[in-house]
C-alpha cells in the first residue's frame, strides 16, 4: 500500500519558481524598455526632428534607436540581472565617530551638567 502511493503522480504548478513575463518579453525588462522608448522618440523627434524631411524617416530612426537601447539594455540585464546591477548600489561609508549630544527641544542640560562637574573638579583640589 505504501509502495502504490510513492508511484503516484503528484500535480505540480509549473509556473512556481519562473520569472513572470508577458509572453517572450520578461515582466522585469518592461518599465526600463518604455522608458528606452520614451527617450528615443524624445531625441529623434525632439533633437533631431528638423533633420528628417519625411515622417517615416523619424519612425525609422525612432526604433532603430529604441531596438538598440532594447538590445543593449537586454544584453547586460538578461537573465542574470544581479551580476550587472549591483554595481551600482551605494555602499554605505563607515566612519567612527563621536558627536555630541543636542538635545531636539533645546535643553541645554549638558552646560549645567558641565558646570556642576567643573565647580566639583575645582573644590576638590
Amino acid at each position: 500500500m505504501a509502495e502504490d502511493r510513492d508511484k503516484e503522480f503528484r500535480p505540480v504548478n509549473q509556473i512556481l519558481g519562473t520569472q513572470p513575463s508577458l509572453g517572450p518579453i520578461p515582466a522585469d525588462q518592461l518599465f526600463p524598455w518604455i522608458i528606452i522608448i520614451l527617450l528615443a522618440y524624445f531625441i529623434v523627434n525632439g533633437f533631431f526632428g528638423g533633420f528628417f524631411s519625411d515622417e517615416w524617416q523619424k519612425w525609422l530612426w525612432t526604433i532603430l534607436i529604441a531596438g538598440w537601447g532594447i538590445a543593449t539594455w537586454w544584453i547586460l540585464t538578461g537573465g542574470k540581472s544581479w551580476r550587472f546591477l549591483s554595481k551600482f548600489i551605494g555602499v554605505p561609508i563607515w566612519t567612527r565617530g563621536a558627536a555630541r549630544y543636542k538635545s531636539f527641544f533645546g535643553f541645554d542640560y549638558e552646560r549645567k551638567n558641565w558646570k556642576t562637574k567643573r565647580k566639583r573638579s575645582r573644590s576638590r583640589k
